[in-house]
């Protein structure tokens, strides 16, 4: 039974029902009965319902009501279009096993690297328990017990000093032309461990440079950091020229623009984000892992550690006198 009381902006409704509890706050009473009777029905029917409905529809639903309100709703949503339309968006929910996802999962080992398959069965099963917790449509998690490929070897391809030096002389230094800005933002990277997406959001409101920190109101992780300015980190944007975002360029440009000057310099198999790995591992040698977590916004201490702390026994013996 929903619970309807008063509330300073108007009337809230309270179900817990079958497991399943939502709350929701609306401006008149009979806004909230109707909703309360609505919502009560799609719980006690939803497995019901669900029997008609397939996996497909149930991403789409997901990508519309979950998906969108993320800040990486676009990975998602493409995901979930792909997804739609393969052998396993046909299946209906009363019909999913662990099988299934298992299928799926070797099917996709065949064109994709384990790390994105992880990643989209991380999705999936998202999107499963929205419709589980929330939706009421499934009982269980069906795709419990498909096991996902285990994970791969962090990646560990650094710039060489010669290779930066190679896209230098091809980017240029003009830096009123995108391309030199883009391998610009590649500099400001290595000093700063900022990503891509970090970069070309900055803008001038949000640095201070006399007090050498960057503020960033949105990350990957989802909360605002503040990011120390090295020297040289400072230099590299006082050589820019006066615009705002600071590098001006968009994600997308900035992609394309540095993949073709490590093109053009012959450089092979290096991405933009390889220069995050870079300078946490510079870092890691100046700072210890709390500060170094809170500089870089990395909320795994352990994957800190075992992927970027890489000194050699030889290095740690040497701190030892």
């Amino acid at each position: 039974m929903a619970s309807i009381r008063k509330h300073k902006t108007g009337w809230r409704v309270q179900i817990d029902k079958r497991g399943i509890r939502k709350s929701k706050v609306f401006p008149t009473q009979r806004e909230a009965k109707a909703w309360a009777a609505r919502t009560e029905w799609e719980i006690d029917n939803g497995e019901k319902t669900a029997a008609a409905m397939t996996f497909a529809e149930l991403l789409d639903r997901y990508g519309r009501e979950v998906s969108a309100k993320k800040d990486g709703a676009r990975w998602e949503i493409l995901r979930i279009e792909r997804m739609r339309h393969e052998s396993l968006g046909r299946i209906k929910l009363g019909d999913l096993e662990a099988k299934h996802f298992g299928e799926w999962r070797d099917e996709r080992l065949r064109v994709v690297k384990p790390s994105t398959v992880r990643r989209e069965m991380g999705l999936l099963s998202s999107a499963i328990n929205t419709a589980v917790n929330e939706w009421g449509l499934l009982p269980r998690n069906p795709m419990k017990g498909a096991r996902r490929p285990p994970e791969g070897r962090p990646r560990d391809r650094l710039p060489t000093p010669d290779e930066i030096e190679r896209m230098q002389f091809v980017a240029g230094d003009d830096l009123t032309k995108a391309q030199g800005r883009a391998f610009h933002a590649f500099l400001f990277a290595l000093e700063t461990a900022m990503r891509a997406g970090e970069i070309v959001g900055l803008t001038w409101g949000r640095i201070d440079l006399d007090r050498r920190v960057a503020h960033l109101d949105k990350t990957k992780n989802g909360t605002a950091r503040d990011v120390p300015l090295s020297s040289e980190a400072v230099r590299l944007l006082r050589a820019l020229p006066e615009a705002d975002p600071v590098f001006g360029l968009t994600s997308a440009r900035l992609d394309a623009l540095f993949r073709k000057v490590r093109d053009k310099a012959g450089v092979v198999g290096l991405h933009f984000h390889d220069s995050r790995a870079c300078a946490i591992g510079r870092m890691s040698k100046k700072l210890d892992v709390l500060d170094l977590a809170k500089m870089v916004g990395h909320t795994d201490l352990r994957m800190l550690i075992s992927v970027y702390y890489r000194e050699s026994a030889a290095d740690l013996a040497q701190r030892l006198d």
